[in-house]
């Protein structure tokens, strides 16, 4: 059973599971789980997808009911008129809050995309990110004797693949748990030591204005439980429940 954040006649949001697909794909051909098909016998009806999710990564999940609400609906993403707050886990530690404007080359698949061109000039790509809360853990992953962990909010101005982890990647604090733009001897750490093998990034709200109400909405997707347990070896729950992040109000509601 997926966990429903927020649904009324036009819309339905989900609260997606780490490594959980959004759709069916010939790419993976094993799986048998995927969100729309779990959702859609759910509720017993349709679901239209209105944007994505990394496999890896857990969160706010939004569909429309029908094709025809999912095609008045679809713009607000397009047109970036959505807000989305995502938290991360990352190595090392961030200072100040800032923004990081740097184009990303698309990112294609090596089987989908193989007939695609690869010579595309970069696509604007803008991350805001402030740090959140930090910790110090007494194991090393090179030549000190411990290794520093951020925990980082952000919100994406653009929708490029990857954004977030490639960001992340660019300014040398994967994301923890990225095993295609992180770091390897730190996703171990967590594996060893935290019993933690997932990507920790999590989708955490969406904010908008409803495109048939005119209301404001706000979807807020409390953490799994390998988040609320590293939040409480991290001891990071009083610099959350003083922070005025969303992650703050989900750590009160969960």
């Amino acid at each position: 059973m997926l966990e429903i954040l927020y649904r009324d006649e036009y819309l339905i949001a989900v609260n997606k599971p780490a490594g959980m697909l959004v759709h069916r794909s010939w790419l993976d051909k094993h799986e048998t789980q995927f969100v729309m098909q779990t959702l859609r016998d759910q509720i017993g009806q349709h679901v239209f997808p209105l944007h994505r999710l990394d496999r890896p990564t857990s969160g706010v999940l939004l569909f429309a009911l029908s094709g025809e609400i999912a095609s008045k609906a679809a713009p607000l993403f397009a047109g970036h008129e959505i807000e989305k707050t995502y938290h991360a886990i990352i190595r090392g530690w961030i200072e100040q809050a800032d923004v990081l404007d740097y184009p990303l080359k698309e990112e294609q698949d090596k089987i989908a995309d193989k007939f695609a061109r690869d010579d595309k000039e970069p696509q604007p790509a803008v991350t805001a990110y402030r740090p959140l809360a930090t910790v110090e853990v007494p194991y090393s992953t090179g030549r000190f004797p411990t290794s520093r962990y951020c925990l980082l909010e952000m919100k994406p101005k653009t929708g490029r693949k990857h954004q977030l982890r490639r960001h992340m990647h660019h300014l040398s604090h994967p994301i923890i748990g990225d095993t295609t733009h992180g770091d390897g001897r730190h996703n171990r750490l967590f594996r060893d030591h935290y019993d933690c093998h997932r990507l920790l990034l999590h989708a955490s709200s969406l904010r908008f204005v409803h495109p048939f109400s005119g209301q404001e909405i706000m979807i807020h997707a409390p953490l799994d439980d390998i988040w609320q347990r590293l939040i409480q070896v991290f001891d990071w729950q009083a610099a959350l429940n003083s922070d005025d992040s969303v992650l703050a109000e989900k750590q009160h509601c969960s």
